[in-house]
C-alpha cells in the first residue's frame, strides 16, 4: 500500500471551502483555555466543514501562534466569532433557529449513541472549559445534553477528542 502525496489529495482551496455545502453545525467553545485545544478544533472543524465557531469568553482567538501551531492554517477557512459570554452565542443561535446542545455529564444526559438527528434541524454544539466544563448558565439554556459514552478509570476526553468524536457522528448521522 502506498500513502497518498499532498497533490492527490484533492483539497479544498480556501475560497472552494468557503463556497461549500456546509455541515448544519456551529461548534461553541465555552471558556477554552488552551490555545492549542483552539487550533486543533479549527482544524477539525474544517476536515467537517462546520459552519461555524463561536469563541467565548477566556477562548483565545486568532491570529495567534499558538493557535496557528495546531490550527494549520484552518482558522482561514472555518469562519469564526467572539463573544464575550457564552450565554450571548446561545440566545444568539437558538434566534437563528440553532438546536442548542451542550456536550457534558448531567443529569438526563443522552449518550451520544443514542441521539436522534432529525433532517433538516441546525444544531449548536457546546465544548467547555477543560476543567469546569460548560458553563452553569449556559447549562441552563440548552435543549439537550450529550454525553460520551466512557468505560475507563478517567471518564474525561480532552475537548479535542470530544469534538471529534461527537463531530464524526453528527456527520455519519446527517450527511452519510
Amino acid at each position: 500500500m502506498r500513502k497518498l502525496k499532498l497533490d492527490e489529495l484533492n483539497r479544498a482551496s480556501i475560497s472552494e471551502f468557503k463556497e461549500q455545502e456546509k455541515l448544519p453545525i456551529v461548534v461553541v467553545l465555552d471558556n477554552v483555555r488552551s490555545m492549542h485545544n483552539v487550533g486543533s478544533v479549527f482544524r477539525t472543524c474544517d476536515g467537517f466543514a462546520v459552519e461555524k465557531i463561536c469563541l467565548c469568553g477566556i477562548t483565545g482567538q486568532p491570529p495567534h501562534r499558538e493557535i496557528e501551531k495546531t490550527a494549520l492554517g484552518a482558522t482561514q477557512s472555518v469562519n469564526w466569532s467572539y463573544y464575550a459570554d457564552a450565554l450571548q452565542a446561545v440566545e444568539e443561535l437558538r434566534k437563528d433557529g440553532y438546536t442548542i446542545i451542550a456536550i457534558e455529564q448531567a443529569e438526563k444526559s443522552i449518550m451520544l449513541n443514542e441521539f436522534k438527528t432529525e433532517p433538516g434541524k441546525k444544531y449548536a454544539l457546546i465544548f467547555g472549559n477543560e476543567v469546569n466544563g460548560v458553563s452553569d448558565d449556559v447549562m441552563k439554556n440548552i435543549d439537550a445534553c450529550i454525553e460520551i459514552p466512557q468505560f475507563g478509570t478517567k471518564h474525561s476526553f480532552n475537548i479535542v477528542v470530544s469534538a471529534g468524536i461527537v463531530l464524526w457522528d453528527f456527520f455519519n448521522k446527517l450527511v452519510v
